[in-house]
């Protein structure tokens, strides 16, 4: 079935959003995400701030437009990489899904760090974005829970991820896939965001070979 054509105005909407997110972007790079506004976008664009409402009620609403955007995107790249290597074993396929989230944050780190950075003060960010936030961690869950035991609840944070994976919906998953995953993640996270804010320049140390040891270290530790 064929999709039904666009009218020019359903284009011309849609091209404005796009021009003004893009513009946004700008802003991000040059100023972080507290120095993105409706009104400076709207000047550089040449129209004016009210006409620009009419497409982001507020800034708040262009910032989840963008959050969610780079969480779908992320989301995308990573599923790419578990499907384009899906015959290799889970261990070096988690090794490349872990260097494509590192790639991803290094070919946008602004983009990186409006998802993971600092949050924007007076920000909230709305549920839908924690949706999109979790199918980004979920190639890395599901690698892992190919490797894990079997096990049961042991403590009160094993509780709380088997409750928080409940509430993601899907079949349940081995507790110590969870655990190891989050563990994952935010080591992962961590040595990513190091890199991008550049914390290493000063040690003359190449954060490649760190990131590679950090994954294989992952991979090493126990299930416990």
């Amino acid at each position: 079935m064929s999709a039904v054509p666009r009218s020019p105005r359903e284009r011309f909407r849609e091209q404005t959003r796009n021009e003004a997110k893009q513009v946004a972007m700008e802003q991000l790079a040059e100023s972080g995400p507290s120095g993105i506004s409706v009104n400076a976008i709207a000047k550089r664009m040449g129209v004016t701030g009210p006409a620009l409402y009419r497409y982001f009620a507020n800034r708040d609403a262009l910032l989840t437009e963008l959050v969610a955007d780079g969480y779908r995107d992320l989301a995308e790249a990573l599923e790419g990489i578990a499907h384009e290597h899906r015959r290799k074993a889970p261990e070096n396929r988690f090794r490349e899904i872990a260097m494509g989230f590192r790639r991803w944050a290094l070919d946008a780190p602004q983009r990186f760090l409006l998802l993971f950075g600092t949050p924007v003060p007076g920000y909230e960010a709305p549920a839908e974005t924690f949706e999109l936030a979790d199918r980004v961690f979920r190639p890395i869950l599901d690698v892992l829970a190919e490797l894990a035991p079997e096990g049961e609840p042991s403590s009160a944070l094993d509780r709380q991820l088997v409750a928080w994976r409940e509430r993601r919906g899907g079949a349940p998953l081995p507790v110590p896939a969870l655990r190891k995953a989050v563990r994952a993640w935010s080591r992962l996270h961590g040595a990513v965001s190091l890199e991008v804010i550049g914390h290493f320049e000063g040690m003359a140390v190449d954060p490649e070979p760190l990131f590679r040891a950090e994954v294989d270290s992952t991979l090493a530790e126990p299930w416990e």
